[in-house]
């Protein structure tokens, strides 16, 4: 067939309207189809097929295994946290142990400074005292 006589030809119609179709029957095939689809709906309803019962109880427990698994993570989430949070602690008391070590070793060391400084300056005043004699 040319292409020309192609375009001429409708394109897709199911049903080519009739000149004598009224609002009406336009309105009833409507109806019509409509229920028809509303049948074809009714047929497929899962609540009918047997194994749409399996289906759910598998899904059911597929998210219930998720569920779990995500409860699992989110406990190992939070003892890491704990493990770590006591780790921090315990190296920051450590720290704190060791500066307050430091700290009197410097005090002691500043007082061991400050008597070798009085024995010398005594020890400079009675050397003074005993050339006046």
């Amino acid at each position: 067939m040319p292409a020309s006589k192609q375009r001429l030809q409708p394109r897709n119609r199911k049903r080519p309207l009739k000149s004598r179709d009224t609002f009406a029957d336009r309105l009833e095939t409507a109806a019509k189809a409509k229920e028809a689809q509303l049948a074809r709906a009714r047929a497929k309803d899962p609540a009918k097929d047997p194994e749409f019962a399996a289906r759910q109880e598998a899904r059911a427990a597929a998210a219930y295994a998720r569920q779990e698994r995500e409860a699992e993570r989110q406990i190992t989430k939070l003892a890491e946290r704990e493990k770590e949070s006591a780790e921090r602690d315990a190296r920051k008391a450590a720290e704190i142990a060791l500066e307050a070590e430091r700290a009197g070793r410097v005090t002691r060391q500043q007082a061991e400074n400050l008597v070798a400084q009085k024995a010398a300056r005594d020890a400079r005043y009675a050397a003074r005292k005993a050339r006046k004699k």
